[in-house]
């Protein structure tokens, strides 16, 4: 369940702050956040959500079942146009576009969008933080001592 749009006329850092927003979510809620967001690139993003909503309902999936795994901006083609300046100086203005990927997937029931995997990371991390704490205090300790 796969949907593209390229060459879309706006800058890839500006459409990924909408993109951000609905990276995760479920499709039905993805449509309705950017149906209300007030950015230019909410409505292509949202036309390109539907899209591959369709495409996932033509292939017999449930749309209540849908999350959006990956969307992903990447930068298109650079049109270069000139300013006149002072002096007889010539600025470059870049035209930017972007290249807008985006996969959906069926969420599974025990499934809560990849926050698990994150929180166990986030747990083991802070466990060996907490034993590295331990060993300098232990050794800084030791060298206290030694200097007295």
């Amino acid at each position: 369940m796969k949907a593209s749009l390229s060459q879309y006329r706006q800058s890839p850092r500006k459409v990924r702050l909408v993109a951000d927003m609905i990276r995760g979510k479920g499709a039905t809620e993805a449509v309705t956040i950017l149906t209300f967001v007030p950015k230019k690139a909410g409505l292509p993003l949202k036309k390109l959500l539907q899209s591959a909503i369709s495409n996932a309902k033509n292939s017999g999936a449930d749309v209540d079942t849908l999350v959006v795994e990956e969307i992903r901006v990447d930068g298109g083609v650079v049109m270069k146009r000139q300013m006149p300046r002072a002096f007889g100086r010539a600025y470059v203005i870049n035209k930017r576009t972007s290249h807008i990927n985006l996969t959906l997937s069926k969420k599974e029931d025990g499934e809560k969008s990849g926050k698990l995997k994150v929180s166990k990371a986030k747990t083991v991390k802070a466990e060996k933080t907490k034993t590295e704490v331990k060993k300098t205090t232990k050794s800084t300790k030791v060298k206290k001592e030694n200097n007295k």
